[in-house]
């Protein structure tokens, strides 16, 4: 039984007819492109008609690719900028300790010039840390009594002085700083050589020169110096320099303020000096004048004794 549309809907040849009509120009056109080379202006204007489509068909997979090459860009810049950050903060922490050793090596350099240039003996000793007491300038070195330190020895850094050991102990000493309320140093003025003492100002962090009269010829800007003659620090050790000087008419005294010269809050290595302070004590001449009376009758007296025994002896 042929199965075959009705006669309203039959149009044109049959497939078959189709089929064959459509392959004999196919391999004609081949042919003639293979042997001719008829087709390549063809080739061209279908090729060019065929673009946008094609251009259309690939769009999206284009952007899936630039999405997904964005993505990908972006954490591997995220990545690197990681790895930069945490390279920078690598660099700028040996930066500084670089910039710190640099620092603390100049510093060495200048204590172990100074340590040179003093007649006495020293030794480097390093902050540990700050004493805890809220009301006292004081400061723990890394240096005792088995590294030669004693208590009352002068500490000094490359430009001044710093303060004075008051307490020791076997690997570790205290020092007090000039600034403290309780310590008072002997100074001189450089430009006329006038002496007076500085006290400490306390949490001020300032020196004061006490009991100086007001028509004193001391200047803001003059240089105070160690004046040696307290027997403990050696005579011309830069101490403070004046800042301020206050007259008032209803006071006895001047008001003298300076600033110490010595970097007591910036420096972490000290020099100690190993000098000792001997005091030697004398007694009064009428004191002295007993004693040699005494000695002179007691040796008459042996002489006198001893004289008889020594007749009785003779024959």
């Amino acid at each position: 039984m042929e199965y075959s549309p009705p006669p309203l809907f039959k149009q044109g040849a049959s497939a078959r007819v189709k089929v064959v009509f459509f392959s004999v120009i196919a391999l004609s056109l081949l042919i003639a492109d293979v042997q001719f080379q008829k087709l390549a202006t063809i080739r061209q204007v279908v090729g060019a008609g065929l673009y946008p489509l094609q251009v259309a068909a690939a769009a999206p997979r284009d952007a899936l690719v630039l999405v997904s090459n964005y993505f990908a860009a972006l954490s591997s810049v995220e990545e690197q900028n990681r790895q930069m950050k945490l390279a920078q903060a690598r660099n700028a922490q040996q930066l500084q300790q670089t910039q710190h050793l640099q620092a603390e090596n100049a510093q060495l350099r200048k204590l172990l010039g100074t340590s040179e240039r003093l007649p006495v003996k020293s030794v480097l000793g390093e902050i540990l840390y700050d004493t805890r007491d809220a009301f006292t300038r004081k400061i723990v070195l890394d240096r005792g009594e088995r590294h030669g330190v004693s208590p009352g020895q002068p500490v000094i850094d490359d430009i001044g002085v710093v303060g004075q050991v008051t307490r020791v102990f076997p690997f570790s000493s205290e020092v007090t700083l000039l600034t403290d309320k309780d310590q008072a140093i002997p100074v001189q003025v450089v430009r006329n050589g006038l002496r007076s003492v500085a006290y400490g100002g306390g949490q001020s962090g300032r020196l004061d020169l006490r009991f100086v009269s007001p028509n004193a010829d001391i200047k803001p800007g003059d240089m105070l110096v160690t004046s040696g003659i307290d027997g403990i620090y050696p005579p011309g050790l830069a101490v403070a320099r004046v800042t301020r000087i206050a007259n008032k008419s209803d006071d006895a005294f001047a008001q003298i303020v300076c600033e110490p010269t010595a970097g007591i809050n910036r420096n972490r290595q000290l020099l100690i000096l190993l000098a000792e302070t001997k005091v030697e004590l004398r007694p009064p001449p009428e004191l002295g004048r007993d004693r040699k009376q005494r000695a002179t009758r007691k040796s008459a007296r042996d002489e006198g004794v001893a004289s008889p025994a020594a007749k009785r002896k003779q024959p």
